[in-house]
């Protein structure tokens, strides 16, 4: 079995960017404050030489990258963050995007990316691309929300940061679940929680 999971740094009050949010201004006004957790340590991510992060960060950040072979991401998220250049957000490994209509300037991309129109049909490419023993993993609001409305996602990892953000993109509007806390791992400045979805 491929697990479908997501793992996003959040605010207390359940912002995973701040407002005005866009390509000029990716994480929104205030956001970076969610991602301070980064580079606030002396422990480089095996995955991204720039992060240094505390020694439980890294463990939780890396172990979570480790298991990654696949990744899905909405178009909104694509667009804002410039199409992460070409490399991906997690380089080497393949990327679908969520879009009704592909970009006609779409950046080459190794492995090149993959547009799809559905999160049910995204989440079954995404699974014949992943290794065996990996996951596949969720970015953005939009694709999180939709794969947890079908029922798709297992697992949702919440690096909640110590901040009000009192507005910006909300990541789990209207959305309805029971979740089962598996754990918990407090850190300078992030407590990361883990929680599967109950079925």
């Amino acid at each position: 079995m491929t697990p479908v999971v997501t793992a996003l740094s959040v605010s207390a009050d359940g912002y995973i960017a701040g407002p005005n949010d866009g390509p000029g201004n990716p994480l929104g006004d205030g956001g970076l404050r969610l991602f301070q957790w980064y580079t606030d340590g002396d422990t480089q991510s095996a995955f991204y030489p720039d992060f240094k992060l505390s020694a439980a960060s890294a463990r939780v950040f890396d172990e979570g990258a480790a298991a990654v072979g696949a990744v899905i991401a909405g178009r909104r998220t694509y667009e804002i963050s410039n199409a992460w250049g070409g490399r991906g957000p997690l380089p080497g490994v393949p990327l679908f995007v969520l879009t009704h209509t592909a970009p006609e300037n779409a950046p080459t991309a190794d492995p090149p990316y993959t547009f799809v129109s559905g999160i049910e049909e995204a989440v079954e490419q995404a699974k014949q691309a992943t290794p065996d023993g990996k996951a596949v993993a969720l970015m953005g609001s939009a694709a999180v929300r939709q794969a947890l409305a079908q029922g798709l996602l297992d697992q949702i990892t919440l690096h909640q940061v110590p901040v009000l953000l009192g507005g910006g993109v909300r990541l789990l509007d209207e959305i309805a679940a029971d979740l089962r806390l598996t754990s918990v791992t407090d850190a300078p400045g992030v407590t990361h929680l883990t929680y599967e979805i109950a079925r």
